[in-house]
């Protein structure tokens, strides 16, 4: 038996458009591009999500993929219209995002919490009145501790350098293979397997 509710809904934040494909904001959409791949999950836009939607089967368990395309700080909208749509339940869900508080290299998972600032998280609390879903925390520096003088919001919308690239593109491919766990309810063995690797 899952020791906890399985995980179904994956939703990477970022924002839509070419000029912020490469930027640190989306490093959210990153991760389901490559989950996508490597579930075979087409991904194709849903107007009526307002989002780059892909559904698929995991084990016999349904798995939706999710990339806003509203921009960050609407976030909300589109998550809550395929929760509505598939009555899918906050415990269901698993947010990913960037993170100024943990340097690149470095990756987190946990359930519940404040938003940190961050848009995205603060429109997605809004629309679902709960902060108790899972969010996957991909680090990716703050200027100060970086020792650059960018302001905050430049620095989230500014390509990484290759090294900090690389040193997400790993955490995000550890975090893709401790999923099938959470995608199969034993949601705690995923954030064990994940943070004991770091």
């Amino acid at each position: 038996m899952p020791s906890s509710t399985p995980i179904e809904l994956f939703v990477g934040l970022g924002n839509p458009g070419p000029e912020y494909e490469q930027t640190r904001h989306n490093a959210g959409f990153w991760f389901i591009d490559n989950l996508a791949h490597r579930l075979n999950i087409r991904m194709a836009v849903e107007r009526g999500f307002n989002a780059e939607f892909g559904r698929g089967k995991v084990n016999g368990r349904d798995v939706f993929l999710v990339k806003p395309l509203t921009y960050m700080n609407r976030s909300g909208q589109s998550v809550s219209a395929v929760m509505r749509f598939y009555k899918l339940t906050a415990a269901q869900l698993l947010v990913i995002h960037d993170e100024l508080d943990l340097l690149p290299g470095t990756v987190k998972m946990k359930k519940g919490g404040g938003n940190g600032g961050h848009n995205g998280l603060k429109d997605i609390q809004a629309h679902l009145n709960t902060p108790d879903y899972w969010r996957l925390r991909l680090g990716i520096g703050h200027p100060r501790t970086l020792a650059l003088q960018q302001e905050v919001v430049d620095f989230v919308l500014h390509r990484p350098s290759r090294e900090h690239l690389t040193q997400i593109e790993g955490v995000i491919d550890r975090a893709l293979d401790v999923m099938p766990d959470a995608m199969a309810g034993e949601v705690d063995r995923a954030v064990m397997k994940l943070h004991s690797a770091a």
